[in-house]
């Protein structure tokens, strides 16, 4: 098993590294460390959401708990311990837990990362509950420390994270989400403290600095809620202060001192000529983000969205309080996260928005209905937080998902939404309905979606629904990332043989994916339990070699444009269109490809589908919450 992993491989470049002079091994370490980056930006997306489940889980009263061994343990104890002077985090906020204890931080503790019952009495002598999150950090994604550490959290409702250096490990496949950085094998064989930890350190140092910003512990770039612990913060405190309130340094020292060197409550004093008692309550109204506490109101403070929010203008609901017959709630549940909505009913646009929340997957296939229901309530406790109302019954409530208008899955969401009290009228439909509410006249016409997976949806002036596509990727998904990436990775492998056109694809994936030879795809694909959405991103490479001209990548891009355009013309000859019909272009792949794009729109002229325009819709925000709106009209007119 260990020979298997691709850390422990050899690395070819350094079969001769014994002979080679100072000069020489500094020339191939930094080549081999300039890797690094690529691969950590390859999970971007992954780390992007573990940020936002750990900012979610320390905003209501949670902790951020490291859990490794050797290298991969001090690491983690390392990030938690410079938290506090950095961000001035409270104490036991940020624990960081290693096989062996204390000890292991300076001197190998010999087997400690074997003992499975160690880790479970770790966490449970720190108390560890599901209101916390647990990162387990193994290179290997084997360690039986972590592993046995992360099924006891998962136990308790603990979110849980893992960050490996090996595609398909355990620990991915444990953990609630994997942050997986494949960075190819060390210069030392095994020597995972070079380039996998390397690659560990980068993730952790987003994961607590973008939690942190996202909590309101900086001003732009400068840390306003840093703990004066030594000279050099002193002076660094007084110096933010100095340039955040036009005051001279010395002046600044003797704000500092009237606040208790507290950084942000000072700049407030000054800024808002307030005192620190007043300053403090405006922090906290503002939840410490300190740009709001300094633009709001001296009564009206506002809080900040929940984790992932990207509200627009707001009204400021504390001085509203709109009753809640005039609130509609827009749900959107996807196989990564979830999104919620909470708008006024009859106002439109941005300003309508009152709050926006965040939670995790709640497509019933991919985790569950009793876990997708919870994620579901999760966001829209949030989305009241975040609008600084209490939660109430709504007038309205449209709730769209991958499936979800299926009878089964319908009956399960409006008996939820029944029990807790969601809305006096509830609509469930399919993600692609919001899509064509956002990106075409009165919701008639067609939507094009083309991300992990691909459909076409469509609806007619009369309400009358039709799909084409959407069968999964056994049986359809044509034109999705998934089969363009599919039809990338079958194209190398023909090429290897000799019976494919030789394409640029091939150092493109190989380079991405850490590897040296094309047949190594097989066991990463087949072996490592790469899921669809991974390889779904793959399509992107496709995209870019298309790009530069690349004909086998042109090639892919044409057929998989040539299959949603006859998705488009079923879908358009089921609705009987007589006119010209618009379209509404969606998902990850579509709206981020030009070229995709053209060839979309040029394959569905050559089918001699009539459009009157097209319309990119990145986010079907608007979509749901006029679906929302629609039904609560419904209600009323009933």
């Amino acid at each position: 098993m260990l020979d298997s992993l691709t850390t422990e491989g050899r690395n070819p470049a350094a079969e001769a590294i014994d002979c080679l002079d100072s000069r020489g091994l500094v020339r191939l370490m930094n080549a081999e460390d300039s890797r690094i980056s690529e691969a950590v930006g390859l999970e971007s997306e992954s780390i992007a959401r573990a940020i936002e489940i750990i900012t979610r889980q320390l905003r209501h009263g949670g902790r951020l708990v490291y859990l490794g061994a050797g290298t991969s343990g001090r690491l983690g104890v390392l990030d938690a311990s410079e938290c506090p002077p950095t961000f001035n985090t409270p104490p036991g906020q940020i624990v960081g837990l290693i096989a062996g204890g204390a000890t292991a931080l300076t001197r190998s503790v010999e087997g400690a990362e074997d003992h499975p019952r160690l880790a479970v009495a770790d966490l449970q002598a720190l108390g560890l509950t599901g209101t916390d999150v647990l990162v387990g950090i193994a290179t290997s994604g084997r360690t039986p420390y972590v592993l046995s550490g992360v099924e006891y959290a998962r136990s308790l409702g603990t979110a849980t994270i893992g960050v490996s250096c090996n595609a398909g490990s355990t620990l991915a496949k444990q953990a609630d989400l994997a942050i997986t950085v494949v960075v190819g094998p060390e210069v030392i064989s095994g020597s995972t403290r070079l380039k996998a930890g390397t690659a560990t350190k980068m993730v952790l140092n987003m994961l607590t600095t973008g939690t942190m910003v996202l909590l309101g512990k900086t001003y732009g770039d400068l840390m306003v809620d840093l703990k004066a612990t030594n000279q050099k913060l002193v002076a660094r405190s007084r110096r933010i202060v100095a340039a955040l309130t036009q005051l001279s340094e010395p002046d600044a020292e003797r704000v500092l001192q009237t606040c208790n060197g507290e950084v942000k409550t000072a700049i407030v004093v000054q800024r808002r000529s307030v005192t620190p008692d007043v300053a403090r309550e405006l922090l906290q109204k503002a939840q410490g983000q300190l740009r709001r506490a300094l633009e709001a109101s001296i009564d009206q403070v506002p809080a900040p969205a929940e984790v992932g929010a990207s509200i627009g203008p707001q009204i400021t609901t504390s001085s509203l309080r709109p009753p809640a017959d005039s609130l509609v709630l827009g749900l959107e549940g996807g196989g990564t996260k979830t999104r919620v909505w909470l708008a006024l009913r009859d106002v439109r646009g941005e300003a309508a928005i009152l709050g926006e929340s965040l939670a995790g997957s709640s497509n019933p296939q991919v985790v569950g209905y009793d876990r997708a229901l919870v994620e579901f309530d999760t966001a829209v406790a949030a989305v009241f937080v975040a609008a600084n109302l209490p939660r109430q019954r709504v007038a309205a409530a449209c709730i769209a998902g991958a499936g979800l208008d299926r009878d089964d899955a319908r009956v399960r969401i409006l008996e939820w939404s029944r029990i807790c009290g969601l809305a006096e009228k509830v609509e469930v439909v399919d993600d692609g309905l919001p899509i064509l509410m956002a990106g075409t006249p009165a919701g008639a016409g067609l939507a094009v979606i083309s991300g992990t997976g691909s459909i076409v949806i469509g609806q007619n002036l009369a309400g009358e629904r039709v799909r084409s596509g959407g069968w999964g990727p056994l049986l359809g998904d044509e034109g999705s990332g998934y089969r363009i990436a599919i039809e990338g990775l079958s194209a190398v492998l023909r090429a290897q043989d000799g019976r494919g056109q030789q394409t640029i694809l091939t150092e493109r994936f190989l380079g991405q994916l850490s590897l040296n030879s094309p047949p190594e795809l097989i066991p990463l694909i087949y072996g490592s339990g790469m899921d669809r959405s991974a390889l779904a991103q793959l399509s992107r490479t496709v995209d870019l070699a298309a790009e530069e001209g690349d004909p086998v990548a042109c090639q892919i891009l044409q057929a998989a444009a040539g299959q949603l355009a006859e998705m488009v013309q079923a879908a358009a000859a089921q609705l009987q269109w007589k006119s010209g019909i618009p379209l509404a272009l969606s998902g990850g792949v579509l709206v981020n490809s030009r070229l995709l794009q053209a060839e979309l729109l040029a394959a569905v002229r050559r089918a001699g589908v009539n459009m009157t325009g097209q319309t990119l819709v990145h986010e079907a925000r608007l979509g749901v919450i006029e679906l929302a709106r629609r039904s609560s009209r419904l209600k009323d007119e009933g």
